[in-house]
C-alpha cells in the first residue's frame, strides 16, 4: 500500500452483521434519474481542462459508477477517450444502448470496486455519488488505484458521504469525516471541496438528510 495510508491510516469501526445494509435499487435509480445533466463537479473539471494550452489533446477519462451515461455521454461530446465502468451489468447495457453516443471513443466494464484496475496516466477520473458504495474495507485499496492512475496534472472530481449522513447507520457504505476528507487529497491541488449538509430527498423521493463533500482536485 502507498505511504499515504502508512502515514494517515483511516481506521474503520468494527462491523457487526446485525446492522442494516443499504437496499440497492440500481434500476429504479436508473429509470428516476434518465436525461439528467451530467453533474457540477464533472463540468468544472472539463471547464479547468479546456483553460490549459495543451486543451485540444484527445484525453482519457475513467468514468466509475457510470450508470446509464449522464456524465460519460458529455465526455464523449468532448471527443474524449472514455473508460466506463460500472458494477451492474443493466448500467452498462443502458449506456451502450444510447442513440446519443458515438461509441468509438468509448470502452465499457463491467468490473466491482473490490476488482477494480484501471491504466495509469489518466486524465480524468470521474465519481459521481459512487465511490461511498465502496465496500469500506476496501475504500483504501480503491483509492489508491485512482490516485496511482492518474497523471501529474490529471484530475479526481466527484463525491464522497460525510459522517452525518442519513445513510450512516448502514455499515456497508463508506463515510467520511472532513480531516479524512483532506487527507485523501493531500497529493492533489483542491480545485473545489464543497461541503453541504442540508435535508433533501434522493432521486427516488425517500427523505433523507445529506452530508456531502463535492470535490474537484488536480493530481500533482
Amino acid at each position: 500500500m502507498c505511504d499515504f495510508f502508512k502515514r494517515w491510516p483511516i481506521t474503520e469501526p468494527s462491523l457487526s452483521a446485525d446492522l442494516p445494509q443499504f437496499q440497492r435499487r440500481w434500476t429504479d435509480y436508473y429509470e428516476a434519474v434518465a436525461g439528467r445533466p451530467p453533474r457540477e463537479t464533472l463540468l468544472l473539471a472539463l471547464e479547468n481542462f479546456a483553460s490549459e494550452p495543451s486543451a485540444n489533446l484527445r484525453r482519457t477519462a475513467v468514468d466509475l459508477g457510470c450508470g446509464d451515461g449522464r456524465d460519460t455521454v458529455a465526455l464523449l461530446h468532448q471527443k474524449w477517450r472514455v473508460i466506463a465502468i460500472d458494477g451492474e451489468p443493466d448500467a452498462i447495457a443502458r449506456l451502450r444502448r444510447r442513440s446519443d453516443i458515438n461509441r468509438t471513443y468509448l470502452e465499457t466494464r463491467v468490473q466491482r470496486f473490490e476488482e477494480l484496475t484501471l491504466p495509469p496516466a489518466v486524465d480524468l477520473v470521474n465519481a459521481s455519488f459512487c465511490l461511498p458504495f465502496c465496500p469500506p474495507d476496501s475504500f483504501a485499496d480503491l483509492w489508491e488505484e485512482i490516485v496511482t492512475a492518474l497523471r501529474s496534472g490529471g484530475r479526481f472530481c466527484g463525491h464522497l458521504l460525510g459522517d452525518r449522513d442519513s445513510w450512516s447507520i448502514y455499515h456497508d457504505i463508506k463515510f467520511h469525516t472532513r480531516p479524512q476528507v483532506e487527507q485523501l487529497l493531500d497529493s492533489f491541488k483542491v480545485e473545489l471541496l464543497d461541503e453541504e449538509e442540508h435535508p433533501g430527498t434522493t432521486a427516488l423521493g425517500e427523505e433523507k438528510n445529506w452530508h456531502l463533500y463535492n470535490i474537484v482536485a488536480c493530481r500533482r
